[in-house]
């Protein structure tokens, strides 16, 4: 028969509940507790049930992912990152999609959490840059990460990127190939992450003395018909832009595509360049210059942080808070053409 938490506790000699103590990594034990019973855990090769862990700690092994954003292929490496972070666990992942405009956003995910019991949570932006939402967290007693484009919290609950450096950076690429006339497709109004790249892309024309046009600017929402759209009026002016910065690769595959219909040559008539390295990047042809996210990487993180404590091998003091995107260049962006 398979061993019980009864017979750890028999053979320890200790109470049942302070099996249940070490098996839930509680702190109210002692070090010489804690490794007689592990002993006897180990010699018997009992395996905890989940369930009844569960029932103990008033939670499921469940971490929740929330989200309301448009770019498709960002959720989906988050959640790679995420299971790449909770394998060989017992944690499983829980998506929710929410309507970030809704006046019950923070009671709809409050109903998520108390309704999967929640271990902890994932808050993806623009979600994650509503301070109401972290505070309900506390307030349910859920664990939780932000992921941004800037720090947005203490490091226990943050995975943030440097957007506004990297696109800084990006931009000051394009001005050294030769390029003055450079617009940009924008990410939608109220992402931080849409603000952060286009503080970037400023901070760098502004350093080489570069005015930007008011019409050098549309707006994008993060998708393909959306990048469409902001192209058609960027190539609609004359002068045109010998370079446009996208601020992703799903906007900047669009720029691509619109340029195409024109005739306009990409690189020698026109430069691109975009933001995420996302699959598409490197497969469309001229291959995407583009700003690497590593999404990934911070997925990864944010579910460590989250199960910190509950799973050996897992420690906060190594899991970074902040990640750098860093340029990748290939075949989009040349000087332009004089």
């Amino acid at each position: 028969m398979k061993p019980t938490i009864n017979d750890i506790a028999r053979i320890a000699g200790v109470s049942k509940k302070t099996v249940s103590r070490v098996i839930n990594d509680s702190p109210l034990l002692t070090e010489e507790t804690r490794d007689k019973v592990k002993a006897v855990i180990s010699d018997l090769g009992y395996v905890p049930n989940p369930q009844a862990r569960a029932l103990a700690l008033g939670r499921n092994f469940l971490i929740g992912l929330v989200h309301d954003n448009p770019n498709a292929q960002m959720i989906l490496n988050m959640q790679q990152g995420i299971l790449e972070g909770l394998r060989d666990t017992e944690f499983a992942m829980v998506v929710q999609p929410v309507n970030r405009s809704s006046p019950t956003l923070v009671d709809d995910i409050r109903n998520f959490i108390i309704r999967q019991r929640l271990y902890g949570i994932v808050i993806l932006p623009p979600i994650s840059e509503n301070d109401a939402v972290a505070k309900m967290c506390v307030e349910a007693g859920c664990r939780y990460v932000r992921m941004g484009s800037a720090v947005l919290d203490s490091s226990e609950h943050m995975v943030a990127s440097n957007d506004r450096d990297a696109v800084r950076e990006a931009t000051q690429f394009l001005i050294e190939q030769g390029h003055k006339d450079i617009a940009i497709v924008t990410g939608p109004q109220g992402f931080r992450s849409a603000a952060e790249r286009l503080a970037g892309f400023e901070d760098a024309l502004a350093a080489a003395n570069i005015k930007l046009p008011r019409s050098f600017r549309a707006q994008g929402e993060y998708t393909f018909d959306s990048g469409l759209a902001a192209t058609e009026k960027l190539l609609d002016l004359s002068p045109r832009p010998t370079a446009i910065f996208a601020s992703n690769d799903e906007m900047a595959a669009a720029v691509l595509y619109a340029a195409r219909l024109r005739g306009i040559k990409v690189p020698e008539e026109l430069s691109i360049m975009g933001f995420d390295d996302t699959p598409i990047a490197s497969r469309i042809w001229p291959p995407l210059t583009t700003v690497r996210w590593p999404i990934v990487a911070m997925g990864r993180s944010a579910a460590h942080k989250l199960i910190n404590g509950a799973v050996e091998g897992i420690d906060l003091e190594n899991e970074p808070s902040e990640f750098l995107s860093t340029l990748i260049r290939r075949g989009s962006v040349a000087p332009p053409s004089q």
